[in-house]
């Protein structure tokens, strides 16, 4: 089915072919979702089988509210803090598992805890609403590749392994959602994204952990070392561009380069260099280069998820 406008009757369609077990990508605020019934293990796999992603690493599981999430998960007193602080939103909790819960094990890879997230973007509550089942979706992208932001990147990447694209435009912030784990009594940061570390921290009252990244078997999305990544060859921290470069800028100055250029933001906003920094590794990556030269980008704020994509990105694959 081609990709179509996101509208009351393409959503309730969306809902029915999600409950038939069908794969469905849809908008959030943070990047596109590529969605399935999270209890249908036929359906997730297929989820797996689309974007080509190892069976080892785990789904996020979307719900339209907190009640529903606690039905799922054993909300502590953090993870409960958290949850009322930036639910709906881009915080994704990565909890213990209840007893007998309906979550297909290839959603959590077989793992006694669930990642859950509450979106606010208003397609993805009104599918979740009208679907009347939990949401297993990773970004809707192939595995290891750059994120989709717009739903004609979720065509270009995976065409006809999806039933239907629900197309609402660009994403509004452009990144991932945070990932914490909260089982324990301190924030553990599995992925820095829309939330960043320093509101995490002012809510709880203690900095977040950071949790070292691995190359096996992960707890939550994001923590491959490398993901992200564009087929041409990312370089970070650039001060020059070489020949047969593209360059990734940011901020009011940089190198002179007469190729393909990028600048994410010329004013140094990191809210709007988030949101392009998908579509712009897009667009570089399809002129034909064999390498983006990428500015230095502030660890500050956002910088800090910005940065975090950018290394994934630019990892040996």
């Amino acid at each position: 089915m081609p990709r179509v406008p996101a509208t009351a009757e393409t959503i309730d369609q969306a809902a029915l072919l999600l409950r038939d077990g069908r794969l469905v990508a849809f908008p959030t605020e943070t990047v596109y979702g590529l969605g399935a019934d999270a209890t249908n293990g036929m359906a997730v796999a297929a989820i797996f089988e689309a974007k080509g992603r190892p069976h080892f690493n785990p789904l996020i599981v979307h719900v339209p509210s907190l009640e529903q999430a606690a039905s799922l998960g054993q909300f502590g007193s953090l993870a409960h803090h958290l949850a009322r602080a930036f639910w709906p939103g881009p915080l994704t909790l990565v909890v213990r598992q209840v007893a007998g819960s309906p979550i297909a094990d290839l959603t959590t890879a077989g793992l006694d805890t669930i990642a859950l997230r509450v979106p606010s973007h208003p397609v993805a509550r009104a599918l979740m609403i009208a679907a009347q089942c939990p949401i297993a979706a990773p970004s809707a992208n192939r595995s290891g590749h750059v994120s989709a932001t717009e739903a004609h990147h979720v065509e270009a990447d995976l065409g006809p392994r999806v039933a239907m694209i629900l197309d609402a435009g660009p994403s509004e912030q452009g990144l991932e959602s945070t990932v914490i784990d909260a089982t324990g009594t301190l924030p553990v940061l599995l992925r820095p994204g829309g939330i960043t570390a320093e509101e995490i921290a002012r809510v709880t009252g203690v900095a977040s952990v950071r949790a070292a990244d691995v190359t096996a078997r992960p707890i939550s999305p994001g923590q491959l070392a490398s993901h992200y990544a564009p087929g041409a060859a990312v370089r970070l921290n650039a001060t020059n561009v070489a020949p047969g470069e593209a360059l990734l800028a940011f901020g009011p100055s940089g190198p002179m380069h007469a190729g393909p250029t990028i600048n994410l933001s010329p004013s140094s906003d990191l809210r709007e260099a988030a949101s392009r920094l998908f579509a712009a590794l897009r667009e570089l990556d399809a002129s034909g280069v064999r390498g983006i030269a990428v500015m230095p980008v502030p660890e500050t704020g956002l910088g800090a998820a910005i940065n975090d994509r950018l290394r994934r990105a630019g990892a040996p694959r």
